[in-house]
C-alpha cells in the first residue's frame, strides 16, 4: 500500500502545467454541478426541503477535488486511446456523492422507491456511508490512475504470450 500511495505521490508530481489545469477547471465543474444541483450552493432554480447537514460540504469539496484530478489524469501531451477500470470506479463514485450530499426527499429515486416518510427514515441514515464510499472511490481511482503515470502494469495474460514468442525465437536460432 504503502508503494502504491508512493507512486501516485510520484505521478503527481510529474504532471505538467496543462494536467494542472485542467485538474482545477474540472474540480470547478463538477463542484458547481453537483453544488448548484443539490443546493449546497444556494440558487433560484432548485430547492431543498431539508437542510444540508455539516459533512454533505466536505464530502463535496473533497469528492469534487479528487474527480478533477481524475479528469486530469486522462489528460496527456500525446493522444492516447485507453479503457481502463479507473474511470468506471471515479464516475461510480462521484455519482454516489451527487446522491450522499442531495436532500434526501428531493431526491426522485428515493422518494419513488420509498416515499416521503420512507425516504427520510431509511435513506438520509444512509446518507453518510455513501458520503464516505464516494470518498473511498474516488481516491482509490485516482491513486491507481496515478500510480498508473509511473508504473506501467502489464496484463498477465500478455506477458505470458510475449514471453512465449520470445523463448520460440530463441529456440530457433
Amino acid at each position: 500500500m504503502y508503494r502504491t500511495v508512493n507512486f501516485a505521490w510520484l505521478g503527481l508530481r510529474s504532471w505538467t502545467r496543462r494536467q494542472v489545469a485542467t485538474a482545477i477547471i474540472a474540480s470547478v465543474i463538477i463542484g458547481l454541478l453537483i453544488g448548484l444541483a443539490t443546493v449546497l450552493i444556494p440558487n433560484s432554480i432548485f430547492a431543498r426541503d431539508i437542510a444540508p447537514v455539516w459533512w454533505n460540504y466536505p464530502v463535496w469539496i473533497i469528492t469534487s477535488v479528487a474527480t478533477g484530478m481524475l479528469v486530469a489524469t486522462y489528460v496527456r501531451d500525446e493522444p492516447t486511446v485507453r479503457r481502463d477500470r479507473q474511470g468506471t470506479v471515479g464516475m461510480i463514485g462521484g455519482f454516489v456523492a451527487w446522491f450522499a450530499v442531495g436532500c434526501p426527499v428531493c431526491n426522485k429515486l428515493a422518494l419513488l422507491a420509498l416515499g416521503y416518510s420512507g425516504a427520510i427514515t431509511y435513506f438520509a441514515p444512509i446518507q453518510p456511508i455513501l458520503g464516505i464510499a464516494a470518498l473511498v472511490l474516488t481516491s482509490i481511482a485516482l491513486i491507481w490512475r496515478l500510480k498508473g503515470q509511473v508504473v506501467c502494469s502489464i496484463p498477465r495474460r500478455q506477458r505470458t504470450a510475449d514471453t512465449v514468442e520470445a523463448t520460440s525465437e530463441n529456440i530457433q536460432l
